[in-house]
Parts: C-alpha cells; structure tokens; sequence
C-alpha cells in the first residue's frame, strides 16, 4: 500500500473496496435498498479523505473499474453531502 497508512490506500483499492460492499448489498431485492445501504456503509465507516480520495480519482479517471451499484452510491453521496449514516438495528447480521 506505498505508505498511505490504514485509511487510505490507492485509489484502486477504494474501488475495489467500493466493488466489495456492492458486491454484499447485490443481494438486495431491490435496487434503491441496496444503493442506500452502499452509500450508508460508505458514510458510516469511510473517512473523509478516502471519500475524498475516490470521488477525484473518479473526476480524474471517470468510473472506470467501479460497478454500477458503487457507482450510483457514490453519486448520490456527492449530490447529497448532508446524508448522514443511519443507525444499524441491534443484533447485526445474526438477528
């Protein structure tokens, strides 16, 4: 990881982190729950300057490498700074 510390990293790697936690919300039934739980994910658990790092790579570069669900994550992230993660129920995964 070329010395970006634990919250950084490659802009590559956010992608694929980013194509990762897409990859676990796919199996939502529908498209919008998963996109907001992509986006609640990325809001609640990434800092600011690893958001900050992948929203210029993607200026830079576009969204090459992101898939689609990331993708509109991220896009409605950038349209709505204000959003705020929501809480997760109690119990986790396991319910």
């Amino acid at each position: 990881m070329s010395g970006e510390g634990p919250h950084g990293g490659s802009a590559e790697h956010l992608v694929q982190m980013a194509n990762d936690i897409g990859n676990f919300f796919r199996s939502e039934p529908d498209r919008k729950d998963a996109i907001a739980g992509i986006a609640n994910h990325i809001a609640k658990f990434w800092t600011p300057r690893m958001r900050e790092k992948l929203n210029a790579h993607m200026k830079t570069h576009g969204p090459d490498g992101l898939d689609e669900l990331p993708l509109a994550a991220l896009q409605h992230l950038a349209a709505n700074p204000a959003v705020k993660p929501h809480a997760e129920p109690p119990g986790g995964d396991a319910g």
